[in-house]
């Protein structure tokens, strides 16, 4: 099977040995994207809807960059550090896909990198 790395200038370079994106198999599979600003690599400020909300832009511009959309998204997963910010990110989450959302899970974990508070990773169909 062909494997296709994806990078995109549009969500932040990796901070570690790993693609923004992967195509293979007819998917597309994004890493898991923290609130950092593209242009200076800072998370942004503001709470869990700024967070989420940039964790989202990010996401967008991988799935832009690898030929997909939000609405091919099949299967998300959130991190959050706090599961009590979990209806405040779901309503952010939910403008971004509002029309047959991806199957999802959420946990909550002890420590994101660069002190996010939410990550988003997704699988998306292409083609």
């Amino acid at each position: 099977m062909k494997r296709e790395a994806v990078q995109t200038t549009g969500a932040p370079a990796a901070i570690g040995p790993y693609s923004q994106g992967v195509r293979a198999g007819g998917f597309l599979f994004c890493s898991g994207q923290l609130p950092l600003d593209p242009s200076t690599g800072k998370i942004v400020d503001g709470g869990i809807e700024s967070q989420t909300e940039r964790v989202l832009a990010n996401l967008e511009a991988v799935l832009t960059a690898g030929g997909a959309t939000l609405r091919s998204v099949v299967k998300a997963t959130v991190y959050l550090v706090d599961m009590g910010d979990f209806p405040a990110m779901n309503a952010v989450y939910r403008k971004y896909f509002p029309e047959v959302p991806p199957a999802r899970a959420t946990v909550q974990i002890g420590k994101l990198a660069a002190g996010a508070i939410v990550e988003i990773d997704a699988v998306a169909a292409i083609g």
